[in-house]
């Protein structure tokens, strides 16, 4: 077995301790069908390290990572640390050192899952979402003045940058072309009137080197609400950092729970690590239940064993555990059923063997 991936292997926080643990496994089995070896080099980042030590990571903690060959995350976020102390503590410092500026997250109706959408029908939707994911709404630019008085006042500055806007349009352009020739830009360009012109023109400047996509452009209001009316029609949407957040969210819903939803957070051009997380969180009402879905867990790993070259065992993946899905087998309550993580795992590994 020559070629050895080296994986930074993350549970982080609430349910990422149950369904990384059960998404590695089903990970393992892969590499084992398919002549590779995964090494995994376990941390114990997060908040209740948070907790016992004052801080998410050690000081040299991103350092470590940078030789490995990807970074498998499980969630952030506990009740007794503020949300925005978790998520800059560890998430965002991952993403920006190692300029991961694309979060691509897909949304796929599988067979065999019910959409709340009465009227879609099985493999009726099938859509990626391309987030930039280094700058935009996401800034540390601002903050408070006067605190505590009736003159308090909060600044948030949203950053744009032309290199920053036109690297994940190229992206995302390239990506339509390679799918089903369809781009749509989310912008909020008639109340956001510097930021989001901005990204217009620079979503028309690059179409122009990709005239195989076709482009529409749509705000972020109405665009919610036609992921709910017709999500069918759409194939690789391209949204800032806030947005991108947002619809990827509700395109997760629309195809049947935030338990399916994988995500992966990519430096393209492969000079640094790339992370790999599913899109639903830490879950605390949930946590220490074993019955968290881990479907979105396996699938992030089989988006990141595809960014790792192993095209043939991320295909084995996905169709294990829509084979799964599509013959009725173990659900976990978010889906309707009664099962626990670990049987779920077992299922996926079953079928995939």
């Amino acid at each position: 077995m020559d070629v050895v991936h080296r994986i930074a292997l993350i549970p982080g926080d609430g349910i990422g301790r149950e369904v990384v643990p059960a998404a590695a496994e089903v990970l393992e089995a892969a590499a084992r069908r398919f002549g590779f070896a995964l090494r995994w080099e376990e941390l114990d980042w997060g908040c209740e390290r948070l907790l016992r030590t004052g801080a998410m990571l050690p000081a040299d903690g991103l350092e470590a990572l940078a030789d490995l060959d990807a970074i498998f995350l499980g969630a952030v976020g506990d009740p007794r640390v503020p949300d925005h102390v978790s998520l800059w503590g560890l998430l965002i410092p991952i993403r920006r050192r190692f300029r991961q500026y694309v979060n691509l997250r897909p949304a796929r109706l599988l067979p065999g899952v019910p959409s709340p959408l009465a009227a879609v029908p099985a493999g009726g939707i099938d859509m990626v979402i391309v987030r930039e994911n280094n700058e935009g709404e996401y800034s540390e630019i601002g903050g408070r003045l006067y605190p505590g008085t009736e003159e308090e006042m909060a600044v948030q500055e949203a950053v744009f940058t032309r290199r920053g806007v036109d690297r994940v349009l190229r992206y995302a352009f390239a990506l339509a072309a390679a799918r089903r020739g369809r781009l749509t830009s989310a912008t909020k360009s008639n109340g956001i009137v510097h930021t989001m012109p901005f990204w217009d023109e620079r979503v028309a400047a690059v179409a122009r080197d990709f005239p195989q996509v076709a482009v529409e452009q749509y705000h972020i209001d109405i665009l919610a609400a036609h992921f709910v009316q017709r999500p069918e029609r759409f194939d690789v949407v391209v949204a800032s950092n806030l947005f991108g957040d947002i619809l990827s969210d509700l395109s997760a819903a629309v195809t049947g729970s935030i338990g399916l939803a994988p995500s992966a957070n990519l430096n393209p051009e492969r000079e640094h690590p790339s992370m790999f997380e599913p899109v639903h969180g830490s879950a605390p009402d949930i946590a220490g239940r074993g019955i968290a879905n881990p479907m979105a867990q396996i699938l992030s790993g089989a988006m990141m064993l595809r960014h790792l070259g192993q095209a043939r065992a991320a295909d084995a993946v996905e169709a294990a555990v829509a084979q799964v899905l599509a013959e009725g087998g173990p659900r976990t309550p978010d889906l309707g059923g009664n099962a626990g993580t670990a049987e779920v795992a077992r299922a996926v590994a079953s079928a995939l063997a």
